[in-house]
């Protein structure tokens, strides 16, 4: 499928939370209220002001504490759920862009019940802003139709983040799977064929983000239920 699409190599993530800084910046979103959690994440979680967040988590491995790193953001879903459902009372709220395929949302969306929107998405991602419409990363729509990368891709200085032509991009991210499955057997793709925006972690996805692939519990079933299939085909 043509368009665009991001790789996100975890592995070379150290938290620096230049994208997050980034995205808030470029789309010119207010400060979001903070509090201890016990580690750096700040914001707590998504929010009307906060596109991508980089969550920590801290881990065991082999008697050693460590930590993931995960640049939580829209994962521009190939057939996104929230379209259907959004569309479903308004149409043209939600957009998939015909020539990067950025899931883009304009401000009827504000006509379709928000909860709705929220609960489809596999990912638990659209939150609501101060103007009470539903919000969330645009894939820098406005930066990539004027040749420019996304700002989170643009500032990152470990490159943990790529962006380009979706064939291009998957070929990198398989290249680099192949690479770390020796050292990490238990690396992979996250739902690599159902959005644009494709992880790559090392362990298990529930120890990055409870939402770092599609839920069962949320969003379309059927997209779900597509890649515990497709996870059982590989095997």
């Amino acid at each position: 499928m043509a368009g665009k699409s991001i790789f996100v190599d975890t592995t070379r993530c150290t938290a620096c939370r230049g994208c997050q800084i980034a995205c808030k910046n470029w789309n010119r979103n207010a400060a979001s209220a903070t509090k201890n959690l016990g580690n750096h994440q700040n914001p707590p979680d998504l929010d009307g002001n906060t596109f991508k967040l980089v969550r920590f988590s801290e881990v065991e491995n082999e008697g050693k504490v460590g930590w993931y790193f995960f640049p939580d953001q829209c994962r521009h879903c190939l057939e996104p759920p929230c379209k259907d459902t959004a569309e479903g009372y308004v149409n043209e709220s939600v957009i998939q862009d015909d020539a990067t395929g950025a899931i883009v949302y304009t401000d009827k969306v504000k006509e379709a019940p928000f909860d709705e929107i929220k609960s489809s998405c596999p990912y638990d991602i659209p939150r609501r802003n101060a103007r009470g419409l539903a919000v969330k990363c645009t894939m820098c729509i406005d930066r990539i139709s004027n040749g420019k990368k996304p700002a989170c891709v643009s500032t990152c200085p470990t490159e943990a983040m790529s962006f380009g032509e979706r064939d291009e991009i998957l070929k990198l991210a398989n290249e680099r799977l192949a690479a770390l499955k020796a050292k990490f057997p238990k690396a992979q793709l996250l739902d690599a064929d159902q959005v644009r925006v494709i992880y790559l972690v090392v362990d298990d996805p529930k120890k990055y983000h409870k939402n770092a692939v599609a839920s069962l519990e949320r969003g379309n079933r059927r997209f779900a239920a597509k890649r515990v299939i497709d996870s059982i085909l590989r095997v």
